[in-house]
């Protein structure tokens, strides 16, 4: 069966070997891993996301569709992966890899984002901890093979929705590029620095000082880039990633459905202590996340992909698509996702680690956090190397009490995906 795409269409042509839109998640378990367990647990799991077994293919007018893939889903025995939409990956956009204790799944960010990985995460794990430790998982809150496969989770919200605000037009000063600012012009070598806080004791600061995670962290962030550029020109503006499915009243659907709360650390914030800029930043959060504001998001993204869709040849969505990107690049600071507790449930009684990863946007930093296990782990992602910003935001964490543990520095490692044409 075929699938016309329609909310892909910007994340598939902002796709690149350089900043491939891919989700990759890695899970260190307790224990080495069983790969006949694993390959028993993916192929349970496909069952239950037919809409994920697909191959992308161009179709008439050369519009992109899904083809139904009935080929297994690879798994290798790396930690590198497998191209996603090509030979290596069986022409899946999802795969799986694993090695010594650690598992690690790839997905193109264009079909699902953090909340519909953990969904498929969430399934995988209840298959392979059942069988690789004898253990009785709970299926609460867990989607399993032989489920009903409801519309809402299967069609694309953005494709249906009518009746949507009109997007305001608004212009926004430029904010800090941290590339540009710290003069990292030709440090290009992508890089995750993974933090681990204690939850207890981060969530016990956060009620102190009238915070919320993903908002403390985006303050944190603030904070530290202002006393690195006191006497800076440009705004730092954090943009906050946002769960439309609220709004749009599928709160099953699995398309990726990000929007942002744009988080500004205003010169009349920088005197005011912790607790008041917490509760500023809060108050934008709130204000930006009100139904009519979400939905007007949703329609400035319907109205990007029918544009792309209007043009004829992929050079010219391309070009679409690269001055959508680089008058982003221009707004925002850094990035702050933050899907919200994973609710593994039994599961985290085998898992010791877990990371989530993706491209940041152009030349701008993604902090990706994750609550798994006791703790929250920030992935700090960033298209350079340098440690300043880094650095920066552990001296923040110091001075505010805030224990941490740097758990280690890699490259940025992600998937291609190979799509239908050759730029």
């Amino acid at each position: 069966m075929n699938r016309a795409l329609f909310s892909e269409y910007r994340s598939l042509y902002s796709s690149d070997r350089k900043h491939p839109t891919v989700i990759r998640i890695r899970i260190r378990m307790r224990d080495l891993i069983d790969p006949d367990c694993m390959r028993h647990a993916v192929d349970m799991t496909m069952t239950r996301y037919p809409y994920l077994c697909v191959e992308l293919k161009t179709g008439e007018d050369n519009r992109w569709e899904y083809i139904e893939n009935k080929r297994p889903v690879v798994i290798t025995n790396s930690l590198s992966g497998a191209e996603l939409n090509s030979e290596a990956s069986n022409y899946h956009i999802i795969s799986f890899s694993w090695k010594d204790n650690w598992i690690v799944m790839d997905v193109s960010h264009a079909v699902t984002d953090g909340t519909g990985a953990y969904t498929v995460v969430r399934t995988f794990l209840y298959y392979y901890c059942s069988e690789r430790y004898h253990a009785t998982i709970s299926a609460d809150g867990v989607r399993l093979s032989g489920d009903e496969i409801t519309a809402e989770e299967w069609d694309d919200p953005v494709l249906k929705a009518t009746d949507l605000p009109t997007p305001p037009r608004h212009e926004m000063p430029p904010s800090i590029n941290p590339v540009i600012a710290a003069h990292l012009e030709d440090d290009t070598e992508p890089t995750v620095y993974s933090i681990a806080i204690d939850e207890k004791e981060f969530m016990r600061f956060n009620i102190e000082n009238d915070g919320s995670p993903a908002t403390m962290i985006a303050l944190l962030l603030s904070r530290a880039v202002a006393k690195l550029y006191p006497d800076r020109e440009d705004v730092i503006r954090i943009t906050l990633a946002m769960n439309q499915r609220g709004a749009l009243g599928v709160p099953s659907a699995h398309q990726s459905l990000v929007g942002g709360v744009f988080l500004e650390y205003k010169d009349m914030l920088k005197d005011w202590p912790i607790e008041r800029q917490a509760t500023a930043y809060r108050g934008m959060v709130f204000a930006q996340t009100r139904d009519e504001v979400v939905l007007s998001g949703v329609a400035s993204m319907k109205g990007i992909n029918q544009m792309l869709m209007s043009k004829a040849s992929d050079q010219e969505r391309l070009g679409i698509i690269n001055a959508i990107n680089g008058m982003t690049e221009r707004l925002i600071t850094a990035t702050v996702s933050y899907v919200g507790k994973a609710g593994f449930r039994d599961s985290e009684d085998y898992i010791r680690d877990f990371r989530l990863w993706t491209s940041s946007t152009g030349t701008s930093m993604l902090l990706e956090v994750s609550a798994v296990g006791g703790r929250f782990t920030i992935d700090f992602l960033q298209p350079f190397s340098s440690p300043i910003y880094v650095d920066a935001f552990l001296a923040e964490l110091e001075a505010n009490g805030i224990k941490y543990d740097l758990q280690d520095v890699q490259k940025l490692d992600l998937p291609n995906v190979r799509l239908p044409w050759s730029p």
